[in-house]
C-alpha cells in the first residue's frame, strides 16, 4: 500500500512539474480536464473539426462586404469620427479592399510602403476619392477618401501619406475585427479545452447587424447551464435538448470562453476556446 501511494505521490508531481515547465499555472486546468475525462458524461467523442492554427498570413476571408477597424499610431490620421473608426472592407476573388474617408482634405495621397519608397521611381500613389460623411448632429462634410489593398486581416502595414504642404509621413496602420454585412450566415467553427470530449456543431448559424456578429453555438451535451464571453453571463437559449446558446463572435480569431456544467457532482467551470473559420463565412441557404 505504501508503494502504491508513493507512486501517486509521484505522478502529481511530474504533472505539476510539466505544467511549470510551460510557464503555465496547469494544476487547475489539469485537475479539472481528469476530473471531467473519467466521469461518464453523454458528451460525444469530437468529429473532425478545423484545426485551430495560428494564422501566420492573416485572417481568410470569405468574398464579400465587411465593415472592419482600421487602426493607426496616430491620432492626426485615422477613420472619419462619423465612420466609428471603420472602413469598408470588400474581398472579391481573394482580393481585399477597404474603403476609409478619414478626417479631413488634408491628406492628399497614401503609399502601401514607407515614405521613402513612395518618392522612389515608378511608385504608385493611391488618389483620393471625395466622401461626404454624416455626422450624428445631422451636419455633413466633404472629406477624402482612399481604397486601400489590405493583404491581410489582423497585420500591421506601412502606410505613407502625402499632405497638402508635399511631405510624406510614415504610418503603421491594421485592418481588423471584420464583420459581415448586415444578414445570416453559416461558418465553420471549432473548439478546443475541457476533456477534450465536447463538441459544438459545426457549420454555426451567425446573425450580423453590419457592427457585431452573434453565433449560434449548439453543444454536444444538455448540461451547460451559461458560457461567459468577456466576462458576460449567456443563458441557454433552448427549451429542450442540447445546450445553446447565442453569443458575440469575431471571426479568424481565437476567443476565450468558459461554459459552467452541471454534469458532475457540483456545477463545474470549465475554460474553452472557440474558433470561427472567415474564409468558410457562407450567406444561410447557400
Amino acid at each position: 500500500m505504501k508503494r502504491f501511494k508513493n507512486g501517486i505521490w509521484l505522478l502529481l508531481g511530474l504533472l505539476l512539474l510539466t505544467g511549470c515547465g510551460a510557464g503555465q499555472n496547469a494544476a487547475p486546468e489539469t485537475t479539472a480536464a481528469m476530473v471531467e475525462t473519467t466521469l461518464a458524461t453523454e458528451e460525444t467523442t469530437p468529429a473532425t473539426e478545423p484545426e485551430l492554427t495560428e494564422q501566420a498570413a492573416g485572417i481568410a476571408l470569405a468574398d464579400g462586404v465587411y465593415l472592419a477597424d482600421f487602426e493607426t499610431d496616430s491620432s492626426m490620421f485615422h477613420a472619419n469620427e462619423a465612420c466609428d473608426g471603420k472602413g469598408t472592407l470588400t474581398v472579391r476573388d481573394g482580393q481585399m479592399t477597404l474603403h476609409v474617408s478619414l478626417a479631413s482634405t488634408n491628406i492628399v495621397n497614401l503609399f502601401v510602403g514607407t515614405a521613402e519608397q513612395a518618392q522612389q521611381d515608378g511608385a504608385v500613389w493611391l488618389e483620393h476619392t471625395l466622401d461626404t460623411v454624416t455626422y450624428s448632429d445631422g451636419l455633413s462634410d466633404e472629406v477624402n477618401g482612399f481604397d486601400v489593398p489590405v493583404a491581410a486581416v489582423g497585420q500591421e502595414f506601412d502606410l505613407a501619406i502625402l499632405g497638402k504642404k508635399g511631405v510624406w509621413y510614415d504610418h503603421r496602420v491594421s485592418v481588423r475585427n471584420p464583420v459581415p454585412q448586415e444578414g445570416s450566415y453559416t461558418c465553420a467553427v471549432a473548439l478546443e479545452g475541457g476533456s477534450g470530449r465536447a463538441t459544438v456543431e459545426s457549420p454555426a448559424q451567425l446573425v450580423s447587424d453590419g457592427k457585431t456578429i452573434l453565433a449560434t453555438i449548439v453543444w454536444s451535451s444538455p448540461n451547460y447551464e451559461y458560457m461567459l464571453v468577456d466576462g458576460v453571463q449567456y443563458d441557454p437559449i433552448q427549451e429542450s435538448g442540447n445546450s445553446t446558446f447565442q453569443i458575440p463572435v469575431v471571426l479568424g480569431q481565437k476567443m476565450a470562453v468558459s461554459a459552467s456544467t452541471v454534469a458532475m457532482s457540483q456545477p463545474h467551470l470549465v475554460d474553452y476556446t472557440l474558433y470561427l473559420d472567415g474564409a468558410s463565412l457562407r450567406p444561410e441557404g447557400e
